[in-house]
């Protein structure tokens, strides 16, 4: 089966999620990086036939912000789109719903939607090495069924959440530590373009959406978020994060 994935993941774990998902469906015919600040989305256009992937992590229980404007830009031209969200075994709440109004609204009709889960990108030990083997397994055989409702030509059923969305908080901004050595690679695989191309010190809070690819992906390991305040947030999640969650389909 010919699909295109089109997945917005800053620290990997939304790609390894619908990797698993699509592992017997072949090679995707196209991959659009929703991450990919230089990219024109308003240019990625859908033909009737296609199936679309369309992959987001959870952000505080909503679609991150910068990923939607991105994906209400493509025109999906009543082509059939997958819908998967991607969260840290906390909660993803609205996600789905919000990115079921976002994928009609641009012009495709859902076939299916998907929750996984993956790492915590925040407090890491939570949900650490998810998607594992029996993820992996549940997820293969979503996709089976998926490409049996493709055959079909269904469509999905009622995708949970609430409407209006719930409201999203503030999220925390990682920090630059003295190990920076101006090697720029933050800068320029930051999503929303929030740091200086010249200074990696500097982080404009206003577009950061506290992705954490920066601290992922730092070989000298000098981005870091606020020890107090990661200790807070870790405390703040135990509860609800530790209780395996599992994945579902929709």
């Amino acid at each position: 089966m010919n699909y295109t994935s089109m997945i917005f993941s800053p620290t990997g774990g939304t790609e390894k999620v619908a990797a698993a998902l699509t592992a017997t469906w072949g090679i995707a015919s196209l991959v659009v990086d929703l991450t990919n600040a230089k990219t024109d989305f308003s240019n990625i256009v859908f033909q009737p036939e296609d199936v679309t992937v369309i992959a987001v992590p959870s952000y505080g229980g909503r679609v991150p912000k910068l990923a939607a404007e991105r994906i209400q830009k493509v025109h999906g031209n009543g082509s059939k789109a997958v819908l998967v969200c991607v969260y840290g075994n906390r909660e993803y709440e609205d996600t789905l719903a919000e990115l079921e109004d976002l994928a009609k609204e641009a012009g495709f009709q859902v076939t299916a939607a998907v929750a996984g889960i993956a790492e915590h990108s925040i407090v890491r030990r939570f949900a650490a090495g998810r998607p594992d083997a029996e993820d992996q397994r549940i997820l293969a055989g979503f996709g089976q069924t998926i490409q049996e409702r493709l055959k079909r030509g269904e469509k999905s059923g009622i995708i949970p959440g609430s409407r209006p969305y719930k409201q999203t908080g503030s999220g925390m901004i990682p920090q630059t530590g003295t190990a920076c050595v101006q090697c720029g690679l933050c800068a320029a695989q930051c999503p929303a373009g929030a740091i200086d191309s010249t200074d990696a010190g500097k982080i404009n809070a206003e577009k950061c959406i506290s992705c954490m690819r920066c601290v992922k992906i730092c070989p000298q390991q000098a981005k870091a978020l606020d020890p107090a305040g990661l200790t807070k947030v870790a405390a703040m999640l135990e509860k609800v994060c530790s209780d395996r969650k599992t994945c579902e389909l929709y």
